[in-house]
């Protein structure tokens, strides 16, 4: 269990919940969900969509190769899961690597402020919520997504490794889609790694005594998870799938197309949906 001297009064955490949980829909999102709408508003949605993912693509080209960290908004920077993730960010980039994260508060805030920390880059994508979520002061680029698939396609995309913290619903979702994702072929056994055994370890055990037995999925998918309280080996881990399994080589990066306007991490204007 979490140590409760850690943890914030009740009332404040009653106002988190308020401020996260107990939110209206957007309108746009209320149109969309009440079923067909007309030929013309449902071909402008996807030509919203798909320059969303334009601006995405070009936005985020020369950042990799990355490693994206999951995890909650909702722990301080004198938490110990905020510390942890600090120090992940900082191996991760002394790795060689660029961090990703959902741009936010929390445990993204705090991996990002860990790249911060060994000047390595530090990436967000960022996401606008009916009650707005910032992004954190240690990014070096964001790109700001209004929908939820993309931003999620443009953190698997970049990333050759995925480390989760604890985290909510999010972070579950996100921690699974990946999941999902390897083990149906769609992209490469890239590492999946829960930092946090006294976290996570209940949903392994409940992948264990429950999916597994119900053969829901099968024992060989369990290996696709890596579990450990220690960011060294979670990016020993990394390391060695980038190197074995990828042939990643440090110092390789792709070169600027000038004609096309291109820039490199260095030349970034932070990026916001129009």
């Amino acid at each position: 269990m979490t140590d409760p001297s850690q943890r914030p009064p009740e009332d404040q955490r009653n106002n988190q919940c308020e401020l996260w949980c107990r939110h209206p829909r957007s309108e746009k999102d209320a149109r969309f969900l009440r079923g067909p709408n007309s030929r013309l508003a449902e071909l402008w949605r996807v030509i919203c969509i798909g320059f969303e993912f334009i601006r995405a693509l070009r936005s985020l080209h020369f950042v990799g190769p990355c490693v994206t960290v999951f995890g909650s908004a909702r722990f301080g920077e004198d938490h110990p899961h905020y510390k942890t993730a600090r120090a992940l960010g900082s191996l991760i980039s002394e790795a060689g690597f660029t961090v990703m994260t959902g741009g936010g508060p929390g445990i993204m805030e705090a991996a990002n402020r860990g790249a911060r920390d060994v000047h390595g880059p530090s990436i967000g994508c960022n996401i606008i919520l009916p009650v707005e979520q910032e992004e954190n002061p240690y990014l070096d680029r964001f790109v700001t997504f209004r929908h939820f698939f993309v931003r999620k396609v443009m953190m698997t995309k970049y990333s050759y490794a995925f480390v989760a913290m604890p985290g909510g619903f999010g972070t579950l979702d996100e921690v699974f889609e990946t999941l999902t994702l390897i083990q149906t072929g769609v992209i490469e056994q890239f590492p999946v790694i829960l930092v946090g055994h006294e976290y996570w370890d209940p949903i392994i055990a409940f992948i264990n005594t429950t999916l597994i037995p119900e053969q829901t999925i099968s024992p060989d998918d369990l290996e696709l998870l890596h579990i450990t309280d220690d960011p060294r080996e979670a990016v020993g881990w990394i390391v060695e799938a980038a190197r074995d399994s990828f042939g990643l080589k440090r110092g390789v990066r792709r070169a600027r197309w000038r004609i096309l306007f291109e820039k490199g991490l260095n030349g970034f204007r932070n990026n916001h949906p129009s």
